[in-house]
């Protein structure tokens, strides 16, 4: 893997290194860049940066790869109260307008 200094020079081929994953195909790069594109939203949502903002802070590349993997990692979701990913839970507890 390059020296990664700011977000978003992280490409597909990166996480794909990050995640142990040899010779993407067509479908699994797809995902990979819609996993990168989903990260940095997150990462917008839950500090209130703005997209220029995060190339300010190296530190948010790891973050980037580590909500990739889990995301990977973590593909199948129980849908089940007292089983719910933590990363899926996170992202809905952000927009979730009915929190009484």
């Amino acid at each position: 893997m390059q020296d990664i200094l700011k977000v978003s020079d992280i490409t597909f081929e990166d996480v794909a290194d990050y995640i142990r994953l040899d010779s993407p195909d067509a479908d699994e790069t797809n995902t990979i860049n819609t996993l990168i594109r989903v990260a940095k939203e997150y990462i917008k949502s839950y500090t209130g940066l703005a997209d220029k903002d995060l190339d300010a802070y190296s530190d948010l590349v790891i973050v980037v790869l580590i909500l990739c993997q889990d995301m990977w990692d973590n593909r199948a979701m129980y849908v089940d109260k007292s089983n719910v990913n933590r990363t899926v839970e996170s992202i809905l507890n952000l927009h979730a307008v009915n929190l009484l």
